[in-house]
């Protein structure tokens, strides 16, 4: 099984996950030229996808999601509060899979597990992906760690975790009050110290891969990110990989 990003941040998101002749792309946030450009750095066409997985509604990963499904025919994965979230162009959907936020399914040889998350979105999970063998864990716009989520990640082999934020540099930063209270609440993002926090509660003894992602390019630096997951885990920062806007991260393994 293996796994790779086309970008990560605000800007927009997509993560490919593949195993066994499947291949899915879960969330896009890219317009289909930019999507289609960015999959050919990997050396892959859009048809060669089977599926796409919605996490939620919001534009940097959802955005993508219908141009892409309806000129390659692909089918979408979403809870139905995610189909209602995406308005004009979730009714644009034809070939959508509504799918259960606790309930467990299979994209060819790719089991589905979906989560429940607090993020202020109409009804957002986040996913573990597995083959049978080992397991990769996504999670991102979440609000806050909370024990559901430690259960959901714990014994994943690989983990693509959210470090949206440095509290001090988003206080002290150019956002407005209004929006450093949202992203900084429950139903916001995680900061770095909320992710290893949650690294913390987790069992972390499988992890093979660890890649900090959806950084904000004005409130938090990949230093500051490593240095707060590597604390929590007891690694060398450069040990932690980090997803960024413009080129993802290439395809990594896990045996």
């Amino acid at each position: 099984m293996r796994f790779a990003s086309l970008g990560s941040g605000s800007q927009g998101n997509a993560l490919l996950v593949e195993s066994g002749g499947t291949r899915v792309l879960l969330d896009c946030g890219f317009a289909l030229g930019e999507v289609t450009s960015r999959l050919s750095r990997l050396g892959l066409e859009p048809s060669s996808l089977d599926a796409i997985i919605v996490t939620h509604e919001h534009g940097d990963h959802g955005g993508g999601v219908a141009k892409l499904s309806s000129r390659h025919d692909l089918p979408v994965y979403l809870t139905r509060g995610t189909l209602s979230g995406l308005g004009a162009e979730g009714r644009e959907l034809g070939n959508r899979k509504l799918i259960d936020a606790y309930t467990p399914f299979a994209i060819g040889a790719i089991e589905v597990t979906p989560y429940t998350v607090p993020h202020d979105a109409r009804e957002p999970v986040q996913f573990v992906l597995g083959d049978g063998s080992v397991r990769l864990g996504v999670l991102t716009d979440t609000g806050q760690p909370t024990p559901h989520i430690a259960r959901s990640l714990s014994g994943v082999n690989a983990l693509v975790l959210e470090c949206n934020h440095d509290l001090d540099m988003l206080m002290n930063g150019p956002y407005t009050a209004q929006l450093k209270k949202r992203i900084a609440g429950r139903l916001g993002h995680l900061s770095n110290e909320a992710s290893a926090e949650l690294l913390r509660a987790m069992d972390c003894s499988g992890l093979q891969h660890l890649v900090a992602a959806h950084l904000s390019q004005a409130n938090n630096t990949p230093e500051l990110a490593r240095a707060a997951l590597a604390g929590a885990l007891g690694c060398a920062p450069e040990w932690i990989g980090v997803a960024t806007q413009d080129g993802g991260f290439p395809w990594r393994e896990i045996r």
